[in-house]
């Protein structure tokens, strides 16, 4: 005789079912586990209710004040002195000096200002130095001179220009160091120079109302004709 099994009581045919539950049940309670949150316990504080100490701003509108009075200023005092009173009593003056007439008093010396270095020249004088008659009278001598001295080579050349010419006026009025500080060549620098040198006596500069040596520099110029 052949045994037969029941179908409602085959376990296997409902094992995926069961399966599916127990897996859902699973993952339910480790979400659980994770989620929930723990809270330590403890007196409860009552905070009760918060006094409110705040004080209303109250707006304060702008008011113009008063400026401040003038600092008081204490006027000095005028205190009346009396005049003093004359003194009386003589005062005796002890002079115990024995001198007669044979004692000689030693002479005051009064030492004199160094003079200036006699060989100095001034470049810048109190009174300038000028020649004899005026500047006009001396230009004047130079314009005769070179009429006659006009040097040919020069002429040939129409070489025409100005000479400066450097010279020392001493203290006799005589004129030394003649020198051409620029020239124009062709002959005229040694005949402006040779012109200044043959020239009168000039009246020497001054210094502190002494007669000093100074310097000076003229121009010459040639022009022809």
């Amino acid at each position: 005789m052949e045994l037969k099994k029941n179908p409602k009581a085959d376990i296997n045919k409902r094992s995926t079912l069961f399966l599916n539950i127990g897996l859902v049940v699973s993952i339910s309670l480790v979400f659980f586990a994770f989620e929930y949150k723990f809270y330590d316990e403890g007196p409860a504080m009552d905070l009760g209710q918060v006094s409110d100490d705040m004080e209303d701003i109250m707006e304060i509108p702008p008011t113009e004040q008063p400026p401040p009075p003038p600092p008081k200023v204490k006027l000095p005092e005028i205190i009346e002195i009396p005049d003093e009173e004359e003194i009386e009593e003589e005062i005796e003056l002890d002079l115990d000096m024995d001198m007669t007439e044979d004692d000689a008093i030693e002479d005051i010396v009064f030492e004199e200002e160094a003079e200036e270095e006699v060989d100095k020249v001034f470049q810048i004088v109190e009174q300038q130095a000028e020649p004899a008659g005026g500047i006009q009278a001396f230009y004047d001598y130079v314009a005769n001179q070179l009429s006659d001295k006009y040097p040919r080579q020069a002429q040939r050349m129409g070489i025409e220009g100005v000479v400066y010419v450097q010279f020392v006026i001493e203290r006799d009025g005589s004129l030394t160091d003649v020198t051409a500080v620029k020239g124009i060549g062709g002959g005229c620098d040694e005949v402006a120079v040779e012109v200044v040198k043959n020239s009168p006596k000039w009246t020497p500069g001054r210094q502190r109302g002494r007669a000093v040596r100074s310097q000076r520099v003229i121009p010459i110029r040639f022009v022809l004709n």
